[in-house]
């Protein structure tokens, strides 16, 4: 009967115990989420500020790169069929971000964005990063096709239409 009475709350203890702890398991030596400091628009990566740039230059249809801070734009030969006047300016901010004029401007076939970020937080570097497609206030609309090269600390998306683009993971 003794170990009976003691048997019941050690059982309905180790229940209670179990039910509490049954969220995603955290592996050994990782900080929870909750307690990392993520960047200010979820998703996007958060980064020291680099100084600001801005370039124009004029590309037409036999392609180009456009270099500002430390992303390059690459339209192919055939992307555009009139000469176009581009102005990319990357601001200083805590998200590698570039904005292209004209807005809307669209390409017959992408070009290649590539986005460095080698400035960002070593925290997420063990994440895949990719680029997206964003609004002025940071706001992700969409992700874009990506290719993250770890070793250079860069990404490469395929680019369609001109608007901002901001490093994301």
């Amino acid at each position: 009967m003794k170990v009976t009475r003691f048997l019941l709350p050690a059982l309905l203890g180790a229940v209670a115990l179990l039910a509490l702890s049954c969220g995603e398991p955290t592996p050994v030596g990782v900080e929870s989420p909750d307690l990392l400091a993520f960047p200010q628009a979820a998703g996007l990566l958060q980064c020291t500020p680099l100084p600001a740039d801005s370039v124009t230059q004029t590309i037409g249809p036999e392609g180009g790169t456009l270099l500002v801070g430390p992303h390059t734009l690459s339209v192919p030969p055939g992307a555009l069929a009139d000469t176009v006047s581009i102005t990319a300016v990357a601001p200083s901010d805590t998200v590698n971000r570039v904005q292209f004029q004209p807005t809307g401007l669209t390409f017959s076939q992408p070009a290649a964005l590539t986005m460095s970020y080698a400035n960002c937080r070593p925290l997420a570097l063990g994440f895949p990063k990719q680029i997206a497609y964003t609004t002025d206030a940071l706001d992700i609309l969409e992700y874009i096709s990506s290719l993250d090269d770890g070793s250079a600390r860069q990404v490469t998306g395929s680019v369609e239409h001109f608007s901002d683009y901001a490093v994301a993971w």
